[in-house]
């Protein structure tokens, strides 16, 4: 007797509790500013994703805040739905100050789990290395060409 494997439904295989961005975008602060969109927002998830791999990100707001300090350079990617914003209201007047690029992403959630944690992740700095440079170019020209806010 041989058992039959049920195959998966898609609902099963992304976990059933994917929220649309829309739906993201409801939970933002008013601070998220400038936000990626849905296509910009892929992006930079995989751009994370790729740098995670070969461990070129910097995760976590005592992390990046020390090595922006100390000059160092990348994409800084913020979650727009973080609360409260007292935790890194800071950071993005740090990056305008050094002429560093930066967006809000619409989930913490999502941000940690593209670079490959089961935490959720408030900010993450992505530096530039070979094995991603297209796709980290590609990210740094459309995270520089988003309207910076007031």
């Amino acid at each position: 007797m041989t058992k039959v494997k049920k195959e998966k439904t898609v609902e099963e295989e992304t976990g059933g509790t994917e929220k649309s961005y829309q739906e993201l975008i409801a939970n933002i602060n008013p601070i998220a500013n400038p936000l990626a969109s849905r296509k910009l927002s892929k992006k930079l998830y995989k751009c994370v994703k790729k740098a995670a791999k070969v461990k070129q990100i910097r995760r976590g707001v005592k992390e990046v805040q020390k090595f922006i300090n100390k000059g160092e350079t990348g994409i800084v990617i913020f979650a727009g739905d973080t609360l409260p914003i007292e935790v890194y209201c800071h950071l993005p007047i740090m990056c305008e100050d050094r002429n560093m690029a930066y967006a809000y992403v619409p989930s913490k959630v999502d941000l940690g789990s593209s670079a490959g944690s089961k935490r959720p992740t408030c900010v993450i700095m992505v530096k530039p290395h070979d094995d991603y440079k297209e796709a980290y170019d590609e990210c740094l020209e459309e995270v520089t060409s988003l309207p910076k806010p007031i």
